[in-house]
Formats: C-alpha cells, structure tokens, sequence
C-alpha cells in the first residue's frame, strides 16, 4: 500500500508486511563492478533521499568475464558496508541482500562441492548470511532474499533456515528473488502448513518490454494482489532500452551492457514500445526513464521499483521522476504498446 491517495507518495508499504520502503530502491550490482568505490559512495549518497537499498552477496562475480575487475562476489557488500560505517546511517537504511549463487573463486576451479558454496540449503544458508552480515557491518539484514531457486534442496528446509535466521534477530523480513508463481506458492504453502517465516516480498525481472511484461502480468501480479505481496521488480529499464539512448537503427551507446541489449533485447516490437515510451514521456514532461519507473509505479501489485545507475546523476534524475505521476491516457498508451495479449492474438492470426 501507498501512504497516500495516489502514487506520488513517496514511501510504502511493501506487501502486507511492517517493512516500509522509499518507492524506488537503488540495486547495486554495478557497485565494483562498473562503477569504482569513490563513484559507488557518490551513488549511494544519492539514494540516502531514499531509504532501500539492494545488493547480493555475489554481486560483482561476473565481472572479470565482462571486462571489469575480478572478484569472487562480495565486493558490493563491502562498499556498501564500508559507507553505512562512514555515513552512520545504518538505522535510517533498508538493506536488502540475497542468497543461492556459487562464492568463491575456488568455486569456479572446481575445489569446492556444491553445498559448501552455494545453494538454498540450511548449511549453506547459515554461512552465507554470516558472511553477509560481516562483510556489511550489520547485526541484521532488513530482507533477506533467496536469489532464485534450489531444485536440490527441499523447499521446507530453505525455509525453516531462513525461520531461525529471522528467530535469532539475524534478519528482520524474507524475500525471493526470479521465482514463478507456483514455486512462490510452494513457498507459501510450506510455511503455512509448518509454521514457518513467509515470503514478504518478491523480485521478478519486470519493464514495458516484450515477454518480461507477460511473463510477470499472467500469474505473479494475480498472485502478488491476492495474497499480499510486495513486488520490488528488478531491470526497470530493460537493461538501458528504456533510458531513451537506444534508438532504431542508431549506433550502440557507451554501455557495458550494449553487446547484451543488443543480443538479448533489441526486436522491432520493443523498438515499437520505446518509441511510444519517448513520445508519452515528453508530453508528461518526463524522461523516458522516469516514465518507464512511472509505468511501473502505477501497477497496484508493485512496491518499489529496483533501479541501477553508474553515476550520483543518472540516479537523481530518476529519482526525480518520482513525484510526477503519468495521465490515465498514458498509462492507457503504454499499456496498449507493450499489451502482450494484443501481441498473442496477433501472432495466432
């Protein structure tokens, strides 16, 4: 729920949970990865308009693979930690972090088994929040989110570790991460059934564009508004498509997620959706960025967009977007450009 008539509100309540987030959290992935540790504080200090912030214990492992630095995960739990002691802010910050990737650098030379260094099980779990929790000088986690499943690990067990964890006053709220509807349900089911923690929260990969949308309107959003859960959907902006830099036909912007976009995402029907998107953004006065997060904010099942940015300025204009609310036409004109069952039908034609 909004704390207020409409949208603009800028804090709410995520799900039916006692947690209240700001109504755009800062994902830092990028922390150590494209953005150093000088240009990281900077970013932070600019969510600290906000409150929410999202991170991963493996966040930055890839990045060797993509041309940054190597590191063996962790790195973004430290920068993090290192300006929550710098700023002595702790208390005023929601931090989100998660569990499941492989850690370790070793993992990947093939010297570590698998539950000793990944996964959804009660030993696993126990370690990797400790680690967590030291590498972000905190005693606790505000939500503490399983990455995406573990089909090895029976979903009981997952979830009486993560029990205890919230029992010992380790972590304050649990969340998941890429789950379908019926593994959240699973989810659901097994915490009822064994009196166990649930589920507050849940973070898809969400935005205007095509399937992300379907995939995530024909079950989830259902599912998320009947019982109450809060949606914080991830890649808001379609990895940048929706920023406005991408254009048809146009050369590829400086980017490390270019060659991605451009692999994963381009297609003409989302160069269709972006078009409209640029279009009903500066009728609404707003960036495309803004307007996309705006669409977003609009849908009565999300909470609080995750939102990344390599720079203090990329995020605060972003941030600005968020006491600007799109028209009831515009919603209407981006829901109709990026409507997958318009797109279905059309395909079964």
């Amino acid at each position: 729920m909004s704390f207020g008539a409409d949208n603009l509100h800028p804090y709410t309540q995520l799900g039916r949970s006692g947690l209240v987030v700001y109504g755009l959290g800062l994902g830092t992935m990028q922390l150590g990865w494209s953005v150093d540790e000088a240009g990281s504080h900077a970013v932070l200090d600019a969510e600290a308009g906000g409150n929410f912030i999202d991170t991963a214990d493996c966040y930055s492992s890839w990045a060797a693979r993509m041309g940054g630095p190597s590191n063996a995960g962790g790195v973004s739990e430290e920068i993090i930690g290192r300006w929550l002691a710098s700023r002595k802010n702790r208390d005023e910050m929601v931090v989100a972090t998660k569990v499941r990737a492989a850690m370790g650098e070793g993992f990947s030379q093939g010297r570590n088994t698998r539950h000793q260094r990944e996964g959804l099980s009660r030993q696993w779990i126990m370690r990797a929040c400790e680690d967590s929790l030291r590498r972000l000088g905190v005693d606790h986690i505000d939500l503490y989110q399983t990455h995406f499943i573990d089909p090895f690990v029976p979903i009981e067990e997952t979830m009486s570790a993560l029990t205890d964890l919230v029992r010992a006053g380790k972590v304050r709220y649990l969340g998941c991460s890429n789950y379908s509807a019926w593994r959240l349900a699973e989810a659901l089911w097994a915490s009822d059934t064994h009196g166990l923690e649930s589920f507050v929260s849940i973070q898809p990969e969400y935005s205007l564009l095509d399937p992300i949308r379907s995939a995530v309107e024909m079950e989830l959003a259902p599912m998320c508004t009947h019982y109450g859960i809060g949606m914080v959907p991830y890649s808001p902006l379609g990895g940048g498509l929706l920023t406005g830099k991408y254009r048809r036909g146009e050369a590829l912007p400086d980017s490390v997620r270019a060659d991605e976009n451009e692999r994963v995402r381009f297609s003409d029907r989302n160069f269709d959706i972006i078009e409209t998107l640029v279009a009903v953004a500066a009728e609404c006065d707003q960036t495309p960025a803004q307007a996309a997060v705006n669409w977003l904010r609009s849908k009565p099942w999300v909470s609080s967009p995750i939102i990344g940015a390599n720079t203090a300025e990329q995020l605060r204009e972003t941030m600005a977007g968020i006491d600007k609310a799109l028209t009831a036409d515009a919603i209407a004109r981006l829901d109709d450009a990026s409507s997958f069952r318009r797109h279905r039908a059309a395909r079964e034609q």
